[in-house]
């Protein structure tokens, strides 16, 4: 029926779900899964799994086992058994670093072993996208003709959604207005909202920049400490200001404000990377150790903007080579790269180097 919702709406409301405590119910062939993800999971929730039968794993990635020295059988992630007398708190310190330190002597932890994984895999990726701490509870096996017989609970089929995952999102412009800066009067924001329910993402043009000519152009992530409170842990607000501010110069260009916070894990993440900063960690050990890669962002996003816009080449203002690599992987021509060193203070200067020394950016 064309009132059912198809499979991108349906993983949105997974991801909606997950965010509320709420279970999920997942299949792929034989297999079936009741998920929630473990950092919003209720005690009552907890108690309800346990007295069905079938396997109960907290699955985690592999990033997240390295710092817990659990067995990741299954290479990219560890499905670590949950013991009969495991609480919530012990669910939540299995998904949170915020402890570590405190109380090192977490394990020693049983993996699972054996079987596909997809249903663990997907929960993960689940989590992570509804940027949650990527780790969720998963019981294995689960009657989902009586759990779900009244189809209350989100449910779907892995095998059928791996197409919707992982691939580039399809997303339109919603509406563009003038909208007169302090860098320019001549501005113009236009709105982007992509079909999978995720957030939208903008572009600022200023001028009238011409679609035959190379753009100068940036893709700003979006950064709510750094440009709009002005935090000193970063260099985001000051090169958010300075692209806006030569392209004033200049008298055009495109700057994409993506809604990609702390490199894609989202603020709430991010502020646990900050806490785990603080207890000494850089920032890539901090993502490595809640769970995350180095940097789960998303590019291809800006140059399906640009596409749509009209542009096909750039002057790219960055410092960041995975940018200008991403761009000319999706058709986008970077006919220069514009440095854009800005913003470099006492408080982040730790920052720039892990940034130059592990990410590889040009500082």
């Amino acid at each position: 029926m064309t009132l059912h919702p198809d499979m991108s709406e349906i993983l949105a409301r997974a991801r909606a779900d997950l965010r509320m405590g709420v279970p999920i119910a997942m299949r792929s062939g034989e297999e079936t899964a009741i998920v929630l993800a473990a950092e919003t999971a209720s005690a009552a929730r907890l108690s309800t799994l346990r007295a069905e039968h079938g396997e109960l794993t907290v699955a985690i990635t592999a990033r997240r086992a390295e710092t817990l020295k659990a067995r990741a059988y299954d290479g990219d992630m560890a499905r670590i058994l949950v013991p009969a007398d495991a609480d919530l708190a012990w669910i939540r310190a299995v998904a949170d670093p915020a402890d570590d330190l405190a109380t090192p002597m977490k394990g020693p932890f049983q993996s699972a072993r054996g079987g596909s994984g997809a249903l663990h895999r997907m929960a993960i990726r689940l989590v992570k996208s509804a940027r949650l701490l990527p780790a969720a509870l998963v019981l294995d096996g689960a009657d989902l003709v009586r759990l779900n017989s009244d189809n209350v609970l989100t449910e779907f089929d892995v095998d059928a959604a791996e197409g919707h995952l992982g691939f580039e999102v399809a997303l339109g412009e919603v509406i563009n207005a003038r909208l007169p800066l302090t860098v320019s009067e001549a501005g113009r924001l236009h709105v982007f909202r992509p079909e999978d329910g995720s957030e939208e993402h903008y572009a600022v043009e200023i001028g009238r920049p011409d679609r035959d000519a190379p753009v100068l152009s940036r893709l700003h992530s979006a950064c709510f400490t750094g440009d709009l409170l002005g935090s000193l842990k970063c260099d985001c607000g000051p090169q958010l200001r300075g692209a806006l501010a030569q392209m004033g110069r200049e008298g055009a260009g495109v700057l994409l404000y993506l809604n990609q916070e702390g490199r894609g894990i989202g603020l709430a993440n991010k502020m646990r990377a900050y806490a785990l900063q603080d207890q000494g960690f850089d920032t890539v050990e901090a993502n490595h150790r809640l769970g995350f890669e180095d940097d789960e962002r998303d590019f291809r996003i800006g140059s399906t903007i640009l596409r749509q816009m009209g542009f096909s080449s750039v002057r790219l203002m960055t410092n960041n080579p995975g940018k200008i690599a991403m761009m000319e992987q999706t058709g986008i021509a970077v006919a220069e790269r514009v440095p854009l060193q800005l913003g470099e203070n006492v408080h982040n200067r730790a920052y720039l180097r892990t940034k130059a020394e592990k990410s590889g950016h040009m500082l």
